[in-house]
């Protein structure tokens, strides 16, 4: 594999992690903002800041919950794409 294989498959790794690493956070922001929006639709309370505290706290509830496995995976990446540095010089 020559380097500039590498430096593409290493970027589409990268690629791919930085979705891993965010989908423990999104995905309840998402599905809390979907609920508290029906809620408020329901009961014609408009007032945009009503979601922002239950999506922080599941936000926060989920790094919590997943921060290291994000870590994890994070330092495993640059651990590869480091050490990758070298043979994409080639």
């Amino acid at each position: 594999m020559n380097g500039t294989d590498l430096l593409y498959d290493t970027a589409a790794r990268g690629a791919w992690v930085l979705v891993l690493a965010t989908l423990p956070a999104l995905l309840p922001a998402l599905a809390i903002g979907l609920v508290v929006g029906l809620l408020q639709a329901a009961t014609s309370i408009q007032e945009a800041t009503l979601s922002f505290i239950p999506k922080l706290i599941g936000v926060f509830l989920a790094l919590v919950l997943f921060g290291g496995v994000i870590g994890g995976l994070l330092s495993d990446y640059l651990r590869e794409a480091a050490s990758a540095i070298p043979m994409m010089a080639r």
